[in-house]
């Protein structure tokens, strides 16, 4: 069953929020202050009771984004998802249909697992040839500030895109599972966050070639290696290692002509991954009426 449906249409030539309906554990709020009232954007806030998702807690949610009209899913803090309970599987479950010339931009805080925590989510997304879509998806190691890094028992994150209803644009699959042979905070080594961000659509193109350039910026300084010989090669051959990138990111297109964009991250700091949205999202400000993640400054 539904805990969750939401219908965005052109009223009066606005976006304009018709339908909104939610129930435990499940609350969306429709704040009208968040952008200047001449920006044509709806903004929904998505919490939970409670403060975070109980085990066993399964949300199941259906966006419509009707034709020209734009639309913003995010959260007020970081979703906390609460020690598992046996077997117990917290879920989340989201599904939105983007209209012709549509944009919707899922930016939500990140995913906070505590110990033992099992959650799975998955995100459905189906546009047309001219939808735009922002989702930002991302997960910290956990509550450092109690010594736990990576403690959780499972997190899954599914995130599929079609076109036209049934053609397969993007399927995509992060799990991280504790396993007999290692734990996840071994394979994680020192990054405590990990981030994908989609950019797809006409409305994006401006922000998908410059995620590309910087991208290649950021790479090639962290990876640069001194040409055998320099003082800076000694130096470093002395210390018998070389410094790992405290942040890590790459790039790829997907779909017919390149429409698509898929950045990775993993990154040693939350806030490394803050500072990187805020900047690369910092020009959809005209669409969405503020810059994404700036009250993370």
């Amino acid at each position: 069953m539904e805990t969750g449906k939401v219908i965005v249409e052109k009223v009066r030539g606005k976006s304009t929020l018709t339908k909104c309906f939610s129930k435990y554990p499940l609350k969306f709020i429709n704040p009208k202050n968040v952008a200047p009232s001449q920006t044509d954007v709806v903004w929904i806030y998505a919490i939970t009771y409670g403060g975070g998702i109980v085990s066993g807690d399964s949300t199941v949610c259906d966006f419509t984004i009707g034709d020209g009209c734009t639309t913003v899913l995010t959260t007020q803090a970081s979703t906390k998802v609460y020690k598992a309970v046996g077997t117990k599987i917290s879920e989340q479950v989201l599904e939105a249909r983007i209209g012709s010339n549509a944009f919707l931009a899922v930016i939500p805080d990140p995913v906070t697992c505590f110990s033992t925590a099992k959650y799975s989510q998955k995100q459905v997304f189906k546009v047309m040839s001219d939808s735009s879509l922002l989702l930002v998806d991302w997960i910290t190691s956990g509550r450092h500030e109690t010594g736990e890094k990576w403690n959780f028992d499972l997190y899954r994150s599914m995130n599929n895109i079609f076109h036209n209803d049934d053609e397969p644009l993007f399927l995509d699959t992060a799990l991280l599972e504790q396993g007999t042979c290692s734990d996840i905070a071994e394979r994680m080594q020192d990054y405590q966050v990990i981030a994908m961000v989609i950019l797809l659509g006409p409305k994006l193109k401006h922000i998908q070639n410059q995620i590309q350039e910087d991208v290649k910026k950021i790479m090639s300084q962290s990876l640069h290696m001194p040409t055998i010989g320099s003082r800076q090669s000694t130096s470093r051959h002395n210390d018998h290692h070389l410094t790992k990138p405290s942040f890590l990111a790459s790039c790829s297109i997907f779909g017919p002509k390149g429409i698509g964009v898929v950045t990775r991250i993993a990154a040693m700091t939350t806030e490394s991954v803050y500072n990187f949205l805020q900047h690369q999202l910092s020009s959809m400000e005209p669409l969405l009426g503020v810059k994404p993640y700036s009250y993370a400054s």
